[in-house]
Formats: C-alpha cells, sequence, structure tokens
C-alpha cells in the first residue's frame, strides 16, 4: 500500500523576470515500511519536491504547489494539497515530517537543544506537560544516539 502517493506536482516560483517552473509533472510513490532516495545534482529540485509535499515554500514567491499529494495510512487518507492551512500544523510532524539537508540551519546557537526540541513539541502536541515534553526530548536524542541525552539537552548545539 502505497503511504504517499505524488502526482503531476508542478510548484512555480514567482521571480522578477516572471513565473519560473521549478518542478513539473513530478511523480512517485512511497510504499508503507519502504524507503525512498530522491538523488540528484544540487538544483535538481529534491528540496523544492519535499518542501512542496509538506506546503513549507516560502511565501510570497513560492506559489501553492499544483497536482495530487495523497498520504494514506489506512486509516487516513487526504491530498495535502486540499487541507486548510490550520490543519497542516496537525499533519505536520504526526503524519508526515521532514528532515532538513542543512544541520546549520535547523538548531539556533541561541537556545538550548531542549528548548528546540520542546518547542517543536509545543507545536505539534499542545496538549502535553512540560515534564513529558522534556521527557520526549530526551527520549528523542536517545533514539538518535546522541551520547549523554541528559546533559546534551541542556547545551547550545
Amino acid at each position: 500500500m502505497a503511504i504517499l502517493t505524488v502526482k503531476n506536482l508542478v510548484t512555480t516560483f514567482q521571480t522578477d523576470r516572471g513565473s519560473a517552473r521549478a518542478l513539473d509533472g513530478v511523480d512517485f510513490s512511497l510504499e508503507k515500511g519502504k524507503t525512498l532516495g530522491v538523488v540528484g545534482e544540487s538544483g535538481c529540485g529534491k528540496s523544492v519536491t519535499a518542501l512542496s509535499i509538506m506546503r513549507l515554500l516560502p511565501k510570497p514567491s513560492g506559489d501553492s504547489p499544483e497536482g495530487e499529494i495523497i498520504y494514506n495510512n489506512g486509516s487516513d487518507r487526504f491530498d495535502i494539497l486540499k487541507e486548510p492551512a490550520e490543519n497542516l500544523l496537525k499533519i505536520r510532524g504526526r503524519k508526515i515530517a521532514m528532515i532538513f539537508q542543512d544541520p546549520l540551519t535547523s538548531l539556533n546557537p541561541v537556545y538550548t537543544v531542549g528548548y528546540q526540541l520542546m518547542e517543536t513539541l509545543k507545536v505539534h502536541f499542545p496538549e502535553m506537560s512540560s515534564q513529558a515534553m522534556f521527557k520526549r526530548a530526551v527520549e528523542l536524542l536517545t533514539d538518535v544516539g546522541i551520547p549523554a541525552p541528559e546533559e546534551r539537552i541542556h547545551e547550545y548545539p
């Protein structure tokens, strides 16, 4: 079963010279439990594809993508491009996520690692208590193999 199906994905950016089509008819599917590698040269559209799927394109230059992006985990099925913007906060981080390519842009050196992890949890799980967020942040650091996560959580990146 395909958990993600992308059909005829088109993404356009507005520039000083007019419209520039960054993606033109991208199609693929990702089967549940499988890994899909998207490979290509710098500038070929890998990140734009992921940002389009997540609907995280920069505004105002990035127009809304066109096509279909169907998420289907067996119990939930919806077209990400047709979801209202307010529903995307519930989808991102819970049903679909992106690990950004450049780690230097992912963590802000002004805030502790724990603060930044818990800030993300607060957005996606507003019902979670501060203690539960802290515990989950330590678990996440442990899961990705960060040594001494109880110490690292209080440190700056």
